[in-house]
């Protein structure tokens, strides 16, 4: 009897349940895996909602280097990060998933826009992620989370929470970089190291376009 259960034991095929992955979740420890179930499927509205939120998060930060706090109250920098930071946050997956999908089939890729779409908005999870961050210390410091020059006065607290605040945003936007890179090697097929160049590449052109774009709008639209 006991030799006929190792028997069954021995030659038995084990049943394994099929893992299930939770993309916004999984994505931040096993970007490869999360890319790869995310293949083939089309550009949905998660990818949208991640795109806004990366979008209103980059607004926030440009707010702050700008002094925005010493002119406007929390609610309408909040306010105008949700209009125009989300509407920017979506053009941009597009413009920049362009811009990736050339650049990455010029190296020897072949990846589509929307799988290189995917890695952008989904790469950029921890990034959208430190969006609550920002509100929640726009909320407890005020107009102070939106000075980067701060009053020599300030309390200890709020120094302390803006420096946390700044470190953690720093460090997310950090992770999304790797996410991103790991992301663009795994679906355009190309090792890490020509990857990262790629990103970086796609940046830079990036930057190039929006200061183009930026300049071709004060001349055409001169401030008073």
């Amino acid at each position: 009897m006991m030799l006929e259960s190792i028997r069954w034991i021995a030659y038995a095929v084990p049943v394994i349940p099929t893992e299930t992955i939770s993309p916004l979740h999984d994505v931040w420890l096993r970007p490869r895996r999360v890319f790869r179930e995310l293949a083939a499927q089309p550009i949905g509205r998660t990818d949208y909602l991640l795109g806004a939120a990366q979008g209103m998060v980059g607004w926030l930060a440009w707010s702050r280097t700008q002094n925005a706090g010493a002119t406007e109250s929390v609610a309408q920098i909040l306010g105008m990060g949700l209009v125009v930071g989300s509407v920017f946050g979506i053009a941009s997956l597009y413009v920049m998933a362009a811009i990736y999908a050339r650049l990455g089939t010029r190296a020897g890729g072949s990846a589509t826009r929307a799988q290189v779409m995917h890695v952008l908005a989904y790469g950029g999870v921890p990034l959208a992620v430190s969006l609550g961050i920002w509100v929640l210390t726009a909320l407890l410091a005020g107009e102070a989370a939106f000075m980067q020059t701060q009053a020599p006065d300030i309390e200890s607290f709020l120094a302390l929470l803006l420096r946390a605040q700044f470190l953690a945003y720093v460090l997310l936007m950090l992770w999304s970089v790797v996410i991103q890179i790991m992301g663009f090697s795994e679906v355009q097929g190309l090792a890490t190291r020509k990857a990262f160049g790629i990103w970086v590449l796609g940046q830079l052109i990036g930057l190039l376009a929006a200061l183009f774009l930026t300049i071709l709008i004060v001349s055409v639209f001169p401030s008073p």
